[in-house]
């Protein structure tokens, strides 16, 4: 049987996300390009697996924000607020519902453009444009949220930090995303990444948040 998606090779492999099976080469080529893998595919697993084992340096020109520095021990103090960031991105991603899954682009998208907001602000002045693709700008509001909420709980406590301060925060897990993603349009392994740090935790706060929100 020729491969559904050339029409010229013989189909070899099944593809979860097609139903049927695909040629080993539109596999490797259409792969969270015009296929929309599962993450417990076997071939997309396969595939990270070997990315991981053969990374590739970031070119310069594609490190994000390459002025900001990070500083190790600030990256330390706020090591938590970090945890807060990605399990955000992650009960984001699984109360976004089925059909608008999010993707690594569109959370990179979001972490830009509040990186972007606290840059200005940085500045004194405040201004701010959330991205415009759906998911993408849903994700900035739930982040920004995230961060006034930790701020305002930990000024309460008597640990004030200022808002110069979140740049390298937004900064540092961008730069993590630009390194795990594989960078095609529809990859999931910055998410993936994510997920594993927070096994099982996020998925209950997701169905608690499903419940208590219409």
């Amino acid at each position: 049987m020729a491969c559904p998606i050339c029409e010229k090779r013989k189909a070899g492999r099944f593809c979860p996300a097609k139903g049927e099976k695909i040629c080993a080469v539109c596999c490797g080529t259409e792969r969270e390009v015009t296929i929309d893998c599962p993450w417990d595919c076997g071939y997309l697993l396969a595939a990270r697996r070997y990315e991981q084992d053969h990374p590739k340096p970031v070119p310069p020109e594609e490190v994000p924000f390459p002025d900001v520095e990070l500083r190790q021990d600030l990256i330390h103090e706020h090591r938590v607020t970090l945890s807060g960031l990605g399990a955000t991105i992650l009960i984001y991603a699984a109360n976004v519902g089925r059909g608008n899954e999010l993707v690594d682009r569109q959370a990179m998208a979001a972490l830009t453009a509040l990186a972007e907001t606290y840059r200005t602000l940085g500045s004194g002045i405040y201004y701010e444009k959330p991205p415009d693709e759906p998911e993408a700008r849903g994700l900035y509001g739930k982040l920004a949220e995230f961060v006034q909420k930790t701020q305002k709980l930990d000024a309460q406590e008597g640990r004030p930090w200022k808002d110069a301060q979140v740049l390298p925060l937004l900064v540092f897990l961008l730069r993590v995303a630009r390194a795990r993603t594989s960078g095609r349009p529809r990859s999931r392994a910055f998410l993936d990444f994510l997920r594993a740090q927070f096994p099982g935790s996020v998925e209950k706060e997701a169905e608690r948040s499903r419940i208590i929100v219409p």
